[in-house]
């Protein structure tokens, strides 16, 4: 029996969203905004319905911390 992770699934949807949208070249850290990504974040975890609005807030709040460290650009690395 699998178990399937919401929070999982939606790491790796943004894991692509900032290989796809960064412009780092490629093999590079697939930075993105942390205005793009919490957009999209929040986007896609509303839809998925599984993410209450307070682990949201937490986890953006988390990333924002350390997208703050890299001039407002979020890593991969940072989630």
């Amino acid at each position: 029996i699998s178990c399937w992770n919401p929070l999982q699934s939606l790491l790796s949807s943004m894991k692509q969203a900032c290989q796809i949208l960064t412009r780092d070249p490629e093999g590079g850290a697939a930075r993105i905004p942390f205005e793009t990504f919490s957009f999209l974040y929040s986007y896609l975890a509303s839809i998925d319905g599984e993410i209450s609005e307070t682990e949201m807030k937490v986890f953006l709040q988390e990333i924002q911390e350390q997208a703050d460290k890299h001039s407002g650009m979020v890593l991969i690395r940072h989630f």
